[in-house]
């Protein structure tokens, strides 16, 4: 029995995404906090600003970048646990085989 390079790929790929999500909601999370002037140069700025009209669009947005924070936390936890999995059956071939 063999072990797909494809399997630990995968799980890569899928730990990297999720990494890349997080930090995108955090980005945006902390860009909606700060008023236009306070902002880093590379930081994105909210996709909706923050007025007194548009407070219910912007906690919306808020929300949608939270929402996004825990699906790229799952993500990058799924990629972890594939890598586990395969790294220990990986293994118990290994113990087999010897």
């Amino acid at each position: 029995m063999q072990i797909s390079p494809s399997v630990m790929s995968s799980g890569l790929s899928s730990l990297q995404s999720g990494q890349r999500r997080v930090e995108q909601a955090a980005t945006e999370i902390a860009g909606a906090a700060l008023p236009p002037a306070q902002r880093a140069p590379g930081m994105a700025p909210p996709q909706s600003a923050p007025t007194a009209p548009d407070e219910r669009s912007a906690s919306t947005d808020l929300a949608s970048s939270l929402v996004e924070l825990n699906v790229g936390k799952v993500q990058a936890q799924a990629g972890a646990k594939l890598i586990e999995t395969a790294d220990d059956v990986l293994g118990t071939l290994i113990d087999t085989r010897a």
